[in-house]
């Protein structure tokens, strides 16, 4: 069975369709908080191509029964979708209720145009002056099935949880076919309990002898479907993980190096510029979702392989985590983590808390790690004495700046070739061919001058590199 896993964002070709986008600010969550976490929200909203025209907030001690909000926020919230505001009670699809519900709606419907609440009453002086209506509800909370069809039906729009924006996300941005599988298990996991009986009401398929007795409704039916679909993708997936576990054994022997870190923290951009690749960069959120590993450049002796992985967000849905497992061992298995934030956001202490969060829970924290505060060239001198008082031992850079990308470099061949030294070798006429070549190919030559004995070479190698050299030269 095909499942309808399309986007719910309304296609209105080159137009953002509006949003608008709900929190309750909870007991615990400052000002501040709210309003990162909102930004974020946001934030992702554009990515999905969506045009954020305004926000409905409030304070509660929780989230509200069945309905997230208060009844005058909700009224409110209608208002910016030109819905009713108000949720009838449920009735059983295919009854006599439900049907005379449905009358009364379409009847209702007819004279909304008279009824729609004024938007004074909402806005009051800072009305708009032209209410833009919203054609999808974003909810800064994850939402239960009955909340979320209870806002649908008291706004009249598509509601998405955060959830299911990330998931959006990932749907839309997945290339490979691994990372595909991953998102549709997550989907699927998401879609299971969101399902709805349909009008019918009677059952799909009749059970016992001679066809007497109940059987699967049209609900439990498609459940079950969806039970044996994510069985088979999780099998087609671990058909797929394991060539990626075998990649990973062989590339055990070699130094690796892994990217991590929030995302649009600038991984990729630190990955282009330390492998000269051509790593897909956009200014979007979960702009990368594959796994990419690169040799660094120039070339070393042994070669020094940087990952880039998926990136992490605040309230990453726990499926998704559990889908990327096998990208994310990625970071498991890496010799050195490099954790990317992003230093001119002001949420950094929250990102530094999210990613720790999620290496701890795929076990990953215990690799040794050196904190990057890149996009330093967007920060004021005093921004970056703060950041040193507080992260000394991180390091600043830009990965647009050709120096700070060179230091950084430098310092991972020193963690595992040695210490960039300068030096003279002297190689005789005899070895020329041999010695020579493995000069070029494994050390930075500074000069070259032939004489008489041979041809004297000033390099810069790691101290590891021109041990050998020199072990090859008295060898001879």
């Amino acid at each position: 069975m095909a499942f309808d896993l399309g986007s719910r964002i309304p296609d209105t070709g080159d137009v953002r369709p509006p949003a608008v986008v709900v929190a309750v600010q909870l007991p615990g969550t400052t000002d501040d908080e709210l309003e990162s976490s909102l930004a974020e929200l946001e934030r992702l909203a554009t990515t999905l191509g969506l045009d954020v025209v305004g926000r409905v907030t409030q304070r509660r001690a929780k989230l509200a029964s069945g309905i997230v909000l208060g009844e005058g926020k909700l009224a409110e919230l209608a208002t910016w979708t030109g819905g009713t505001g108000k949720v009838d009670a449920y009735t059983k699809p295919g009854s006599r209720k439900a049907q005379d519900a449905a009358d009364d709606e379409a009847d209702a419907a007819e004279a909304e145009a008279d009824d729609e609440p004024d938007p004074e009453d909402v806005y009051g002086d800072e009305k708009p002056a032209d209410v833009v209506r919203a054609k999808v509800v974003l909810v800064d909370h994850d939402l239960g099935p009955t909340q979320q069809r209870n806002l649908e039906k008291a706004t009249g729009v598509d509601v998405l949880d955060r959830t299911s924006v990330i998931l959006e996300i990932f749907h839309r941005h997945a290339k490979t076919r691994e990372a595909r599988l991953q998102v549709e298990i997550a989907r699927l996991k998401y879609l299971a309990p969101r399902l709805r009986e349909s009008g019918g009401g009677g059952d799909r398929v009749r059970g016992g002898i001679g066809g007497k007795g109940a059987g699967e409704s049209s609900l439990e039916l498609d459940r079950r479907r969806i039970r044996d679909r994510i069985a088979e993708l999780r099998h087609e997936l671990a058909q797929i993980e394991g060539g990626a576990k075998t990649r990973r054994g062989r590339r055990s022997e070699l130094p690796t190096v892994a990217l991590v870190g929030y995302t649009n923290a600038g991984k990729s951009s630190l990955m282009r510029s330390l492998t000269s690749s051509d790593v897909y960069i956009a200014d979007k959120l979960f702009a990368t979702l594959d796994t990419t590993v690169r040799r660094l450049l120039p070339p070393t002796d042994p070669p020094i392989l940087v990952t880039d992985t998926v990136g992490f967000i605040k309230k990453l849905p726990h499926d998704l985590v559990a889908s990327f497992r096998s990208t994310l061992d990625e970071a498991g298995d890496a010799d050195l983590l490099l954790h990317v934030l992003d230093a001119s956001d002001p949420a950094l202490p929250d990102q530094l808390a999210v990613t720790r969060e999620v290496l701890a829970e795929i076990h990953a924290d215990e690799v040794p790690t050196w904190l990057l505060l890149n996009k330093i060239d967007r920060v004021d001198e005093a921004g970056r004495a703060r950041l040193r008082d507080h992260y000394p031992r991180a390091i600043q850079l830009s990965a647009k700046d050709k120096v700070d990308v060179a230091s950084l470099r430098e310092r991972l061949i020193e963690q595992f070739i040695g210490a960039l030294e300068e030096a003279e070798l002297i190689v005789p006429w005899s070895l020329a061919g041999k010695v020579a070549h493995e000069i070029h190919e494994r050390t930075t030559v500074l000069s070259e001058e032939h004489g008489d004995d041979g041809t004297t070479f000033k390099v810069r190698a790691p101290s590891g590199v021109l041990e050998t050299i020199r072990a090859s030269l008295k060898a001879e």
